[in-house]
């Protein structure tokens, strides 16, 4: 039953981190100065590490059972 609820984030995570990879490409072959890549390219992998730790943090409450933290309000 938690792998179910678990399915949803894993692949929104893994759609978003796709996402923002092909931002991170584009920037790579964009005719800019290069400190213009580095700040357009840090920002998709700055949100793919959020993207990541929000998924991790989802996974901790899945398995502790809070699911609805709404409930307890």
């Amino acid at each position: 039953m938690k792998m179910k609820k678990m399915m949803a984030p894993l692949i929104i995570t893994a759609i978003l981190v796709l996402l923002f990879l092909g931002y991170v490409a584009i920037w790579a072959v964009v005719p800019f100065p290069l400190v213009g890549k580095l700040i357009g390219a840090a920002i998709p992998l700055a949100l793919i590490c959020v993207s990541v730790f929000v998924l991790i943090e989802r996974i901790k409450e899945i398995r502790s059972g809070e699911e609805d933290d709404l409930s307890k309000y």
